[in-house]
């Protein structure tokens, strides 16, 4: 074998150009397959990132009322027979394997009527949340503090703003100590928070924008304690679980999901809750986008088939070049196996060779594609592996028929030719 390796780096050296333009159908055909490879893995890791949010691992369960957000305005829109959630509950779902913390938190979208001195704070979120809320739901104390115990026992009308409500009206001072009236009532600002796990989306369309786009309101937080001085007493709670990892994300959803639901009045039949399963959308968007890919793929292997072609062409001239080389080795005594062997051994080096240069001409293109056009890359060692040995595969079949051609060639004959 060592033998057969020599004669074959020899042969390939002696003839570098040809052995050069030989591979090149090879190196194209892995390069742009890796190319395309490496830019579908980085989209498909920037599409999760987008869609679950940088590693965050949260998942929200929502109470639906046939199938859409519940929304409640005043008590009469409290649904019947779902309580808030008790603490006995919640031990449920921290028993989880898959769950790392749980929140409980009720909320109002697009709030009018809260002001700071004469300033209208323009359709902000509110929430009224639990103690665990922030380290969930991935939010940092940016400045002040956030709410202690007291602040639930003693009632305490204390608020948390996001930084983005901070930024925009507070900009040259510090939010902390100043009053916002909710409602008439008057909440102390104790801190500022701000997302640790926060991301930008790809907004390349509408649909995008409706699907990822986030509201630059900003949100403010009440403890839950106060949320009956501004809204419904006994309110029904949504649910945030952090899970272990990325991949447990819907495992942890599903059976907090099942686990709230089952505290539900059986009467109820309109009203349920409902775990958002963003792990189980980015991979349908991936299986949508992979049958376009799988596609690319399969064209940019057609000149794989063409690079297969000339290596079958040039092995072809090989032995038609080295007949009496093969005859003499024959004439003293080389088994057709040792002949098969030498030229196959040299056919598989070449498309070797052809397949270790397309991977890296194709990582080169991907890193390219990436500085012009911004796409996201992901490099899979795996598939360079592969693509490496798919081409090896293909010295195999293209230099079968050469080397068998070698190996059965007259001896006699073989000398007879100059």
């Amino acid at each position: 074998m060592l033998e057969n390796l020599r004669l074959s780096f020899q042969s390939i050296w002696a003839h570098k150009m040809r052995s050069f333009l030989t591979m090149l159908g090879i190196i194209i055909g892995i390069a742009a397959i890796i190319a395309i490879v490496s830019t579908i893995k980085g989209t498909n890791d920037e599409l999760k990132n987008e869609l679950i949010g940088s590693g965050s691992n949260t998942v929200n369960i929502k109470l639906k009322e046939n199938g859409n957000d519940l929304y409640i305005y005043s008590s009469s829109d409290l649904p019947y027979g779902v309580p808030q959630v008790p603490d006995s509950i919640r031990e449920q779902i921290l028993a989880l394997d898959t769950v790392e913390s749980v929140t409980c938190y009720t909320s109002r979208s697009s709030v009018s009527g809260i002001y700071y001195l004469n300033d209208e704070i323009s359709y902000p979120s509110i929430l009224g949340i639990d103690t665990s809320y922030f380290a969930t739901a991935g939010y940092t104390i940016r400045s002040g503090r956030g709410f202690v115990e007291d602040d639930y026992t003693e009632f305490r009308t204390v608020i948390i703003i996001d930084s983005i409500i901070a930024d925009n009206y507070f900009p040259n001072e510090d939010p902390v100590g100043k009053t916002l009236e909710i409602s008439g009532t008057p909440f102390t600002i104790i801190g500022v928070v701000i997302e640790t796990d926060s991301y930008e989306a790809s907004i390349d369309s509408v649909d995008d924008y409706y699907t990822y786009a986030s509201p630059e309101a900003g949100k403010l937080f009440v403890t839950s304690a106060a949320w009956p001085m501004l809204y419904c007493f006994d309110e029904p709670e949504n649910v945030i679980v952090k899970a272990t990892s990325t991949d447990d994300m819907e495992n942890a959803g599903s059976k907090t999901e099942d686990i709230l639901n089952s505290m539900i009045s059986s009467s109820q039949s309109d009203v349920e809750y409902d775990a958002e399963n963003l792990l189980t959308q980015a991979e349908q968007l991936e299986t949508l986008t992979s049958s376009t890919n799988i596609q690319l793929i399969w064209i940019a292997s057609i000149s794989l088939l063409v690079g297969g072609i000339g290596v079958m062409n040039i092995m072809m001239v090989s032995v038609t070049e080295r007949t009496s080389e093969i005859g003499l080795k024959k004439a003293i005594g080389a088994r057709k196996g040792a002949i098969l062997g030498q030229f196959l051994t040299e056919s598989v080096v070449l498309t070797s060779i052809g397949g270790a240069l397309g991977v890296g001409a194709g990582i080169g293109m991907a890193y390219i594609i990436n500085k012009i056009s911004g796409v996201a890359v992901a490099i899979s060692i795996p598939a360079s592996a592969i693509a490496v040995l798919f081409s090896m595969l293909i010295g195999i079949v293209f230099g079968l028929m050469p080397s068998m051609k070698a190996a059965n060639l007259d001896p006699i004959e073989a000398l007879r030719r100059e």
